[in-house]
């Protein structure tokens, strides 16, 4: 037989006071190496907020928006002011001219919900969805695509319709959907 010899292993933290050290040290060297390459980084950066790069108009024609959405039939402006100032979402629709289409208004407003049946809207054209909805009336059709219902917001989601907008489109698409 052959005999067996078991050494005793024995940590290099003997007391509390090194246990305190070496943990207050596992949080302090990572810090600080942090802190110090970030230092030797940065250490030739140096911002002048009074220079001509720092200045307020400088900085907000950087950060300013490359471009806006606008749902109109009105030509973009090419100004700069207008490109800069974003539409209001509370400014009132211009008045339809004359005989509101409501083809248009569907395929720029209500073509992405309806077109696809996104959240469970009635699609354009299935007259088997739009059939219980037509029973119910016109005036109340309307008042659900101008008030909201359900998973629609109120006007399709575009506040700036004008309540015969809303109701054209929906009357297209109840006369598509027969």
């Amino acid at each position: 037989m052959s005999e067996v010899t078991v050494e005793d292993h024995s940590s290099l933290i003997q007391t509390p006071q090194q246990l305190v050290v070496v943990v207050l040290l596992a949080f302090l060297v990572p810090i600080l190496t942090i802190v110090m390459l970030t230092q030797l980084i940065t250490g030739g950066l140096r911002i002048d907020r009074d220079s001509a790069e720092m200045s307020e108009s400088a900085v907000s024609e950087r950060i300013k928006p490359v471009g806006r959405v606008a749902m109109s039939d009105e030509p973009a402006t090419s100004s700069s002011a207008a490109a800069s100032t974003p539409p209001s979402a509370s400014a009132p629709a211009a008045a339809p001219a004359g005989k509101v289409d409501g083809g248009k208004v569907y395929q720029t407003v209500c073509a992405m919900c309806h077109g696809t049946g996104l959240m469970q809207s009635p699609k354009f054209g299935d007259v088997g969805a739009w059939k219980p909805r037509v029973a119910q009336g016109l005036p109340t059709l309307h008042e659900h695509a101008i008030k909201g219902i359900r998973t629609m917001p109120a006007k399709g989601g575009n506040p700036a319709l004008s309540d015969a907008e809303v109701s054209a489109a929906v009357d297209y698409m109840v006369s598509h959907s027969k």
